[in-house]
C-alpha cells in the first residue's frame, strides 16, 4: 500500500500534479464545483412537480433520503480522494480495487453521462435567452455559450474553478434569498397574495400527510437520487487541488450540508406557501413565490438564475468529460495524444474531444431525437448510480487492504465516519434505486439500453487489451 498516498507527494514543479495537471484549485472552488454540478433546473423548475406528485411531506422525505445517500457516498469518496488524489479518480480506484474492465466501463459511462448532459444544457441556454430575445434563433445563443464554456475550460484550471465558483454563487444566493423571504412570508412578516394571515404550515396537511398515498414517494425518490448526481465531481477534481488532505474533507462535508439545507429548505418553503395541487412544472415554484409577494421582475430574475445554473452545469460537464478522457489516455486505453497538456496544465486534446462528443449528442437530439438521442439519454441515466456503487465498493476494499498491509486507520489523512455501515448502506440504497427503475414503467426501458451498452464496453476493453498485447509482442 505504499503507493496509496502517491498523489499527495506529487504537487511539486510549480504546483503541478501527476503527469502535467496543475494543483491550483482550492477548497472554495471544490465546494462550489460540487454544488454547481447538482443545483440546476431540477431544483429551480422541476421541484414543483416533485411536490405535486408526492405531497409536501413526501417530497421532503424523498430529499432527506437522497441527502443521506449522497452523504454516505461522499464520505467514502472523501477518504479515497485524500489517500489517492488522482484526476479522473473513479475509474482509477475501480481499476485498482475492482478490475480494469470495470474501470474502463465506468469511465465510458460517466463520460457519456456528462456529454449528453452538456448537450442538453446548451440547448436549454439557447431557449432561456429567447425570453429576452424572442425573435432570435436559439441555436445562435447555444453557439455563443458553447464558445464561452470552451474558452473557460481551455485556458487554465484555476480560471475554470473561479468561473464555476461565481456561477454557483449566484445560484446559492438565489436559494438563500428564496428561503429567507419565504420564511418571512410564512410567519406573516411580509404579505403574500391569497392570505390575509400568516400561512404557517397549514398546507402541509391540508389534504392529509400523503395526499396521493405513500407509493408516489418511491417514484419521486428515483428522481431525487438522479437530481443529486454531480456531487461526486469533487473526486474528479482531486488531482488538481491544492493540499487535498485539507480541501477535500472540507468540501465533502460543506457540500452535503448545504445541499440538504438548500433542497429540503426550499421544498419546505414551497410546500408551505403553494398548495401542493397547484405546484407543477409550467411555472417555477420560485417564480410563483416571488410573484405572490409582489417582487418586481420575478420571472426575469429567475430566468437569469436558471441560465447561470445551466452554464454552471455545462462548465462542470466539460471539465469532467475532459478529465475522464485524459485519464483513459494516461492508462493507454486511447491514444496518448489525449493526455497531453498545455503550459497551463490543461489537457487540450481531451477538452476538444469532449466538446466534439457533446456537439454530436446535441446534433442527435435534433435529427434523431426518438432513436439515437433517446438511447444516449437512457444509457447515461444510470451512470451515476454505477459510479456511486463502485466508489463504496472501492472504499471497503481500500480500507481492508490498508489494514492488511499493517497501517492504522489513524494514519489516514481523512477517515470516513461510520465505516463500514455507511458504504454498505449506500450500496444497499443504490441497489434499491435500481429496483425502483425495474418497477417504474417509465424508467424500465433505460435498463434495456444500459445492459447491452455495458456488455459492449467490457467487450471493447478486452479487445483493446488483446490488440495492445499483440502490438507489444510484435
Amino acid at each position: 500500500m505504499a503507493d496509496a498516498g502517491e498523489g499527495n507527494t506529487s504537487g511539486t514543479d510549480g504546483q503541478r500534479g501527476q503527469s502535467g495537471l496543475e494543483r491550483k484549485m482550492e477548497s472554495r472552488h471544490l465546494t462550489m464545483i460540487s454544488l454547481g454540478g447538482v443545483i440546476g433546473t431540477g431544483l429551480f423548475v422541476s421541484s414543483g412537480y416533485t411536490i405535486h406528485q408526492a405531497g409536501p411531506l413526501g417530497a421532503i422525505l424523498a430529499y432527506a433520503v437522497g441527502s443521506l445517500l449522497v452523504y454516505c457516498v461522499m464520505v467514502s469518496l472523501g477518504e479515497l480522494s485524500v489517500a489517492m488524489p488522482y484526476a479522473g479518480s473513479f475509474h482509477m480506484y475501480a481499476k485498482r480495487f475492482i478490475g480494469p474492465g470495470t474501470a474502463f466501463t465506468i469511465a465510458i459511462l460517466y463520460w457519456l453521462n456528462w456529454a449528453v448532459a452538456l448537450a442538453s444544457e446548451f440547448t436549454a441556454a439557447g431557449l432561456l435567452m429567447q425570453r429576452w430575445f424572442p425573435d432570435s434563433p436559439a441555436w445562435v445563443w447555444s453557439a455563443v455559450f458553447i464558445a464561452v464554456v470552451f474558452a473557460l475550460n481551455i485556458m487554465s484550471v484555476r480560471l475554470y474553478g473561479e468561473a464555476e465558483f461565481w456561477f454557483a454563487s449566484i445560484k446559492v444566493l438565489a436559494i438563500v434569498a428564496f428561503i429567507v423571504v419565504g420564511l418571512l412570508a410564512i410567519f406573516g412578516a411580509i404579505p403574500i397574495t391569497g392570505y390575509d394571515h400568516a400561512p404557517l404550515f397549514g398546507n402541509f396537511n391540508a389534504d392529509g400527510w400523503f395526499p396521493n398515498g405513500f407509493a408516489p414517494v418511491f417514484s419521486t425518490l428515483l428522481t431525487v437520487v438522479f437530481a443529486f448526481s454531480g456531487t461526486e465531481v469533487v473526486g474528479v477534481a482531486a488531482g488538481e487541488t491544492k493540499d487535498p488532505s485539507r480541501a477535500i474533507p472540507k468540501a465533502v462535508h460543506t457540500t452535503v450540508f448545504r445541499l440538504a439545507l438548500f433542497f429540503i429548505g426550499s421544498i419546505a418553503v414551497m410546500s408551505a406557501l403553494i398548495p401542493w395541487h397547484q405546484a407543477g412544472v409550467e411555472t417555477s415554484p420560485f417564480v410563483l413565490v416571488f410573484q405572490s409577494i409582489g417582487m418586481p421582475f420575478a420571472g426575469d430574475i429567475m430566468n437569469f438564475v436558471v441560465l447561470t445554473a445551466v452554464l454552471s452545469a455545462a462548465n462542470s460537464g466539460l471539465y469532467v468529460c475532459s478529465r475522464m478522457v485524459w485519464s483513459l489516455a494516461k492508462e493507454q486505453l486511447i491514444p496518448a495524444r489525449f493526455a497531453k497538456t498545455n503550459f497551463h496544465g490543461v489537457p487540450v486534446w481531451a477538452v476538444l474531444f469532449s466538446m466534439a462528443g457533446s456537439l454530436l449528442a446535441l446534433l442527435s437530439s435534433v435529427i434523431a431525437a426518438s432513436t439515437v438521442y433517446l438511447v444516449l439519454v437512457a444509457v447515461s441515466g444510470l451512470a451515476t448510480l454505477v459510479v456511486w456503487f463502485s466508489v463504496c465498493v472501492c472504499h471497503i476494499r481500500f480500507r481492508r487492504e490498508w489494514v492488511r498491509s499493517g497501517h492504522s486507520t489513524d494514519e489516514l489523512g481523512y477517515r470516513a465516519p461510520g465505516y463500514p455501515v455507511l458504504p454498505w448502506l449506500a450500496m444497499a440504497m443504490c441497489v434499491g434505486a435500481l429496483v425502483l427503475v425495474v418497477l417504474d414503467d417509465t424508467q424500465r426501458s433505460t435498463l434495456y439500453c444500459m445492459i447491452p451498452f455495458v456488455a459492449c464496453c467490457y467487450g471493447g476493453y478486452y479487445l483493446l487489451e488483446r490488440s495492445r498485447k499483440h502490438g507489444k509482442r510484435d
